[in-house]
């Protein structure tokens, strides 16, 4: 089966549908006093948990998924709280390095939660956080949750690709772009960003093995 085909089966659109929206950014909307007046961008909305969630909270979102089936189901779910009309124009089909539809500095906050490592080259990885810190208003805020070279949520193993550093192959969705917390800080350091807290790395135990998550929450200072 082609790696793409994995976000496009049915039960893996339903299966990210139905997490809770993601703890960090929970807490992280408490600091926003004007929602109405902070654009958001989520990058890699999957099955838009985190998308509907600042829908709710009224903030002026926008969302892009690679997968046409995760961008259904996420504009489904805006439409819920907006429209079919504004979800239609908010929920777009795109790739994280090509974010060439959103002008540059035209977001207060941008979500990329679980993303990034969806890379299969440097070069695509190099480019995505590059047009993540374009899109970015100076001063505005990039949350980050990647995964490392350590996650391994099969207990099969995974491997690095020979003569291809940071790139890893053996989890079900194909090859992924892996990086440590000190990886993630120099990527954004080379767009301009820094870090707001201290990077961090989280170990979750599986029935079959572990997931292995970098957390970064960044500002864009020029």
């Amino acid at each position: 089966m082609d790696p793409s085909d994995f976000w496009e089966e049915q039960e893996q659109v339903e299966r990210f549908a139905a997490r809770d929206p993601d703890r960090r950014l929970l807490e992280l909307i408490e600091r926003f006093d004007n929602p109405g007046r902070t654009r958001v961008l989520d990058i890699g909305c999957a099955g838009g948990r985190n998308t509907e969630l600042l829908a709710l909270r009224g903030f002026d979102v926008y969302a892009i998924d690679a997968s046409r089936a995760m961008t259904e189901r996420t504009r489904e779910r805006v439409a819920a709280v907006l429209g079919p009309e504004d979800a239609a124009l908010r929920v777009r089909t795109g790739r994280m390095e090509d974010l060439s539809r959103f002008e540059s500095e035209g977001f207060d906050l941008v979500v990329a939660l679980g993303v990034f490592h969806s890379a299969t080259s440097r070069e695509q990885w190099e480019t995505a956080l590059s047009e993540s810190a374009r899109v970015l208003a100076v001063g505005g805020i990039l949350l980050v949750a990647t995964f490392s070279p350590l996650t391994d949520p099969h207990g099969n193993g995974i491997a690095e690709v020979p003569g291809e550093p940071h790139l890893y192959d053996g989890l079900h969705s194909g090859l992924h772009y892996l990086v440590d917390a000190d990886g993630l800080d120099a990527g954004m350091a080379r767009n301009g960003l820094e870090p707001i807290e201290e990077t961090n790395t989280v170990v979750v135990q599986l029935e079959e093995g572990r997931r292995v998550t970098v957390n970064g929450l960044y500002k864009k200072t020029e």
